[in-house]
């Protein structure tokens, strides 16, 4: 009996593998909405609130990919995961203490390191209990997607009531749940550790035409969500939305997140990764679009939003197919690395900083614009380079 064989007769430790999804992804439904809001009623202008959150994003550059390399050459590799996330607990506590611009800077570089670590090593742990059997990540992500929504439609409600310079006292109780729920997960399989030999193969691989294609759509698809994760909160409080709108529109997005991780399995069944990558990245240009052309339109604004269910679910479901299909085995955590850092690092922070260019320059409405142009842009790479019907194309 082969590994693939024991893996798919292992029981899957579903419980487990969700509660660390669920309490991460919490923490981050109250970062992302309201972290702008927080840190522009400490005083800081748009400019600085760009720069600060950049940080998020440009520490995604390298921190997932040397976390994940250590991991990798570790014979203890969980080790790591639970050191991330104990030291993510500890430095967020420093946001309960007033700081000034270069106070904050220092905390947000050390905490969205550590944070920004975990979450890549830890997509490889679930991975390591879905071998032959990754149509089921859908569903165990889809925890993540319900923490995230039940903490910003909770949130949104308690910062109507209370001063918004209390959100790190209500975040902290969300990172030491999930520093508790990293003692109860590990890797499916033994852990091997990684050898100098692996590496031309892994480099030679990254060298493949569709594969870089790949990661310049992740990246450009990144770029596009820069206002969204930046600015949309301000951009609304500017368009007269109370804050507990703020949590409905967020909670909308993430509701249809949901139901696409939780049918991901089916989805796949019909169609390939490829197929459903374009359709997402569509969705994404329309999407901002509509956000820049219609902000005061309560309703078309609602509507924008359940285009997260493509332009964020549907497409980080099919970059986790492309991920086992370009680098299956030990390869993957690194990959892995290299996917939240490019994407999400390089990407977060061009997308962070042109987009308060833009509106610095012409207004909100501009800066999702800008996003607009560059799902646009991903768009046509992915139709000339991964398009449907490709020999090699996930299926």
């Amino acid at each position: 009996m082969n590994a693939i064989d024991v893996n798919l007769n292992a029981r899957i430790p579903t419980a487990r593998l969700a509660s660390f999804y669920f309490a991460y992804y919490a923490a981050l439904g109250a970062f992302n909405p309201y972290w702008a809001l927080y840190l522009k009623d400490r005083g800081q202008d748009v400019a600085a609130i760009s720069i600060l959150m950049s940080l998020w994003y440009g520490t995604r550059i390298f921190a997932p990919s040397a976390w994940s390399t250590l991991a990798a050459r570790s014979a203890q590799p969980i080790l790591w995961l639970r050191v991330g996330s104990v030291l993510t607990v500890a430095s967020f506590a420093f946001f309960t203490v007033p700081q000034d611009f270069s106070g904050l800077f220092l905390v947000m570089c050390v905490f969205c390191f550590v944070y920004n670590a975990i979450m890549p090593q830890f997509e490889s742990i679930t991975l390591s209990h879905l071998v032959g059997r990754s149509e089921r990540y859908g569903r165990i992500r889809a925890w993540g997607s319900i923490g995230f929504v039940a903490v910003v439609a909770l949130f949104g409600g308690l910062l109507d009531h209370l001063p918004v310079t209390s959100l790190p006292w209500l975040m902290l109780p969300l990172f030491v749940t999930m520093a508790i729920a990293s003692f109860f997960n590990d890797y499916g399989r033994p852990p091997v550790v990684a050898t100098e030999s692996e590496s031309p193969s892994f480099v030679a691989k990254l060298r493949r035409p569709e594969v870089i294609a790949f990661f310049i759509v992740a990246l450009l698809l990144q770029i596009s969500f820069g206002p969204y994760y930046t600015f949309y909160s301000i951009y609304l409080d500017e368009h007269g939305y109370r804050t507990s709108a703020l949590g409905i529109y967020w909670s909308i997005g993430v509701i249809v997140e949901i139901l696409v991780f939780a049918f991901s399995a089916w989805i796949f069944r019909r169609w390939n990764a490829a197929t459903v990558l374009l359709v997402s990245l569509i969705a994404a240009s329309l999407r901002w679009a509509m956000v820049a052309t219609w902000p005061d339109n309560a309703i078309l604004m609602a509507f924008a939003q359940t285009l997260h269910a493509l332009s964020f679910a549907a497409f980080f479901a099919a970059s986790m197919q492309f991920l086992v299909l370009f680098f299956p085995g030990r390869q993957n955590g690194h990959a892995q690395g290299i996917y939240y850092g490019f994407s999400s690092g390089v990407g977060g922070v061009l997308g962070a900083l042109l987009s308060g260019q833009a509106w610095k320059a012409c207004g909100g409405e501009s800066a999702f614009l800008l996003g607009s142009a560059a799902a646009a842009m991903a768009a046509v790479i992915a139709w000339i380079w991964i398009r449907p019907g490709r020999a090699w194309a996930a299926t």
